[in-house]
């Protein structure tokens, strides 16, 4: 049987660290495009785009670099290359952690949710579920639910809200697209109910539902 050996409070530490170094290292990510972006070298967004496409973007001496301007371009992939070194740390303590506790192990058995959201949960909620009275609470506490705005007796829904946990709301989004990609080759009543949705609505606002629902079920 699986023990608990971590409090909430250090899971949240733990993420919270995580966050931050993510944060940093997406900066990074974007002043680097920037930079580019003025030498007309135009690279997809996403981290791993820029990692991959980088290194080649250094070793071409024909793409019309200056020297200084190649000499810091490198510095900055040195930094990113640090920055990437200081969230391993923090996925290794998060995998550890799942190992060992029983309530994010049943978190897990949930469709999208891996180690990284579950422990995320528990670092935003705690043990005490039942401050929210519902899923559908926690979901709009999460910021997973459409706003709402009436107006001459019309009900209009607009983007989803911003509230709650900014850091677990994209995490559950992430984990609602990995998801998504799937859900046409499953049959389960999740899946079916997925793969309607994406066929009548936008990708992403299919995504975001899904994500609602996950975090419901959670």
């Amino acid at each position: 049987m699986a023990v608990k050996t971590v409090e909430p409070q250090d899971i949240q530490a733990i993420h919270r660290m995580r966050s931050l170094s993510i944060e940093r290292r997406t900066a990074q990510v974007n002043q680097v495009r920037g930079l580019l972006l003025e030498y007309g070298i135009e690279i997809p967004q996403g981290r791993a785009a820029l990692m991959r496409r980088l290194p080649e973007i250094l070793e071409d001496a024909e793409n019309g670099l200056t020297e200084r301007f190649r000499a810091e371009l490198n510095r900055l992939l040195e930094e990113l290359r640090h920055l990437e070194a200081q969230v391993a740390p923090f996925d290794t303590q998060i995998q550890v952690i799942a190992q060992s506790d029983e309530t994010v192990q049943r978190l897990m058995t949930i469709p999208g949710i891996g180690a990284l959201i579950a422990t995320a949960l528990i670092a935003a909620v705690g043990e005490d579920v039942g401050l929210f009275r519902n899923g559908r609470a926690l979901a709009a506490w999460l910021g997973l639910v459409p706003r709402q705005h009436s107006t001459g007796g019309r009900e209009r829904r607009l983007g989803i809200s911003k509230r709650g946990d900014v850091y677990l709301r994209q995490l559950l989004i992430h984990g609602a697209r990995a998801v998504m990609r799937w859900v046409e080759r499953k049959e389960d009543a999740t899946s079916r109910w997925a793969t309607a949705l994406k066929a009548r609505r936008h990708t992403h606002v299919a995504v975001v539902a899904l994500a609602n629902k996950i975090a419901r079920i959670a």
